[in-house]
């Protein structure tokens, strides 16, 4: 049953990953009056994100996926830039969690994929 959740995971990774980068953008930089309280604290939450965008282009590991991996960080990096700018606020330390959430989802995913793109 994960093998199969897996492959099927493998087969969806670029909507899923659309989905995801546009839940992110949405959520960053959608102007808020003030910033809601949620469990687990702002970090855990940038972590987990950005850990769930990088999952399945590096479990699938399409042409170029090395290059997109590299640019979920910047995406992460430009977010950060541009919140100030929609009355949020850019975190250095917020980055930091993006950056280290697109490894986490390498990580997890790199003993799944098999380097002969079977699963």
């Amino acid at each position: 049953m994960a093998i199969a959740a897996l492959r099927q995971l493998k087969r969806l990774w670029l909507p899923l990953t659309l989905l995801v980068l546009s839940a992110i953008t949405y959520l960053s930089l959608a102007p808020l009056e003030s910033v809601p309280e949620a469990p687990g604290g702002d970090k855990l939450h940038h972590l987990v994100a950005y850990g769930l965008l990088a999952f399945p282009a590096a479990l699938a590991r399409p042409r170029g996926w090395p290059l997109l991996i590299l640019g979920f960080v910047l995406w992460g990096g430009a977010i950060e830039l541009l919140q100030p700018r929609v009355n949020r606020y850019g975190e250095p330390l917020d980055f930091i969690a993006n950056s280290f959430g697109v490894l986490l989802g390498y990580l997890l995913a790199l003993p799944l994929a098999k380097p002969s793109g079977r699963l």
